[in-house]
């Protein structure tokens, strides 16, 4: 459970490497959120496509909150993403092939499920702790 807040608590930490348990639990932390969203979106009656527009106070209150949340997490979601590329040992710079409609989230997705590099590597050492020696481990 802690390993779901780790971005929150490396809040601006780009450098690094995350494992992939950490990025997936804070992307099912935020998925989460946004389906509380919904339901008490649903539940105050915002959430009705007849009434498009058409949202009292309490709906107001709850996309502002929303909205805040979502401009809290850009910054960990950032760095956790970097870190997560930086655990498959490459550079945060292939997030712009996310520009590439498709194809671009499609080899971002790839990555993000790809396990990381064992041991060290040039963003530093394994978040699982494994030392990397193979043949020591296995002798």
């Amino acid at each position: 459970m802690s390993l779901m807040f780790q971005p929150l608590k490396k809040y601006a930490e780009f450098s690094g490497r995350a494992r992939r348990l950490e990025f997936w639990l804070f992307a099912l932390f935020i998925a989460l959120v946004e389906i509380v969203y919904w339901v008490l979106m649903a539940a105050t009656g915002n959430f009705d496509p007849s009434r498009y527009g058409a949202v009292n106070g309490l709906g107001m209150a709850l996309m502002g909150l929303f909205t805040i949340f979502g401009l809290a997490i850009i910054v960990p979601s950032l760095a956790v993403t970097f870190r997560r590329l930086h655990d498959t040992d490459r550079s945060a710079w292939w997030l712009l092939i996310s520009l590439l409609p498709v194809i671009g989230g499609l080899v971002l997705l790839v990555f993000y499920l790809l396990p990381g590099t064992p041991g060290p590597n040039r963003f530093g050492p394994d978040p699982k702790g494994a030392s990397g020696d193979v043949a020591a481990a296995a002798g």
